[in-house]
């Protein structure tokens, strides 16, 4: 009898010890996941939701095994400090930053929090890496570096007859002024005019947008988030002057562009999870994992009730493409 309650007593005590140590193996930990997007708009809200969907299926279900806290700024940086500084009092474990002003923001908590972005066109001309390759800090994330000379070879093809080009963008958004750069170069070797215009919210968007159609053949607009969260204004403007626009994210065109040359963002949020997984599975540490730029693959996307509307015929060879995605 005295053998079986010492028999019972090392049993429970190993017993003990093993749930013990399951408490605390990272893999069975509650983390909390905090995402920070700089306004909605369609582009941001399906990186979003790609980011959500393949965390659950690599088994980080909100409520239930993870908190993920998603955020958005209503486009005020000011918003995004504040989230940000409630994400580092919450204990976050890691920090997804979608768009380059909430990762330029988030940059700096990467020193005690692991920050992973999404969407940052060109994050070394942003000051948020140092390179692609090794970035050199607690940081890494997903590209969605625009191929401008495809969109504007793509635009010319639909349009030849462009001798000037309006070029609307938020100065204050780091992607948008490199892309400014590339697009004059570019149209300097095609002798195109390039007439910019920038506004710094979305209240300045419409009257912008009238000033360029009454001077431009048409509107090039890159992915710039102020540009996309007052999209649907930019196209009822440009359609009623006939004006083609031509945009850097098949969510513009979705929301009345004319077209461009571009990734599908489903594809940028998938990786960006991918990331974080191995982050907090602890298999690498976000320093190790280089920025994923999205360049290869690209599709053209064309908004065809847009094109009926300004009068334009889209070649058959853009309509009929095997990587053509049309919006009606």
């Amino acid at each position: 009898m005295k053998m079986k309650k010492i028999i019972a007593l090392v049993l429970s005590t190993v017993m003990m010890f093993a749930l013990c140590s399951c408490g605390t193996d990272d893999n069975d930990k509650n983390f909390t996941i905090g995402i920070v997007q700089i306004m909605e708009h369609a582009s941001l809200n399906t990186i979003r939701d790609a980011i959500v969907d393949r965390l659950s299926e690599l088994g980080y279900v909100d409520g239930e095994n993870c908190t993920i806290d998603c955020q958005q700024a209503n486009g005020e940086a000011s918003n995004v400090s504040s989230i940000l500084q409630s994400f580092e009092g919450k204990g976050c474990d890691i920090i997804i930053a979608i768009t380059t002003p909430c990762a330029q923001a988030a940059a700096p908590y990467s020193e005690k929090i692991p920050v992973v972005f999404s969407a940052v066109t060109d994050p070394i001309a942003a000051e948020v890496v140092d390179s692609l390759e090794s970035t050199g800090a607690n940081i890494t994330g997903t590209s969605d570096a625009l191929d401008i000379n495809k969109i504007l070879d793509f635009a010319l093809k639909i349009t030849p007859e462009i001798e000037t080009l309006g070029y609307l963008y938020n100065a204050g958004e780091a992607n948008s002024v490199s892309c400014l750069e590339t697009v004059k170069a570019y149209c300097k070797v095609a002798n195109i005019q390039v007439k910019e215009l920038a506004v710094t919210n979305t209240s300045e968007v419409q009257m912008a947008a009238e000033s360029l159609c009454a001077s431009c053949d048409a509107i090039f607009s890159p992915n710039d988030n102020t540009i996309a969260g007052a999209m649907s204004v930019v196209a009822q403007v440009a359609n009623e002057a006939k004006i083609p626009v031509y945009v850097g994210a098949d969510s513009m065109v979705q929301d009345g562009g004319l077209g461009t040359v571009g990734i599908e963002y489903t594809d940028l949020g998938i990786e960006t999870a991918n990331m974080v997984n191995s982050i907090l599975k602890g298999e690498k540490k976000a320093s190790e994992i280089p920025v994923k730029v999205f360049n290869e693959n690209l599709s053209s996307y064309v908004n065809k009730t847009t094109a009926s509307e300004i009068g334009i015929v889209i070649p058959e060879e853009i309509l009929n493409g095997n990587k053509t995605i049309i919006f009606e």
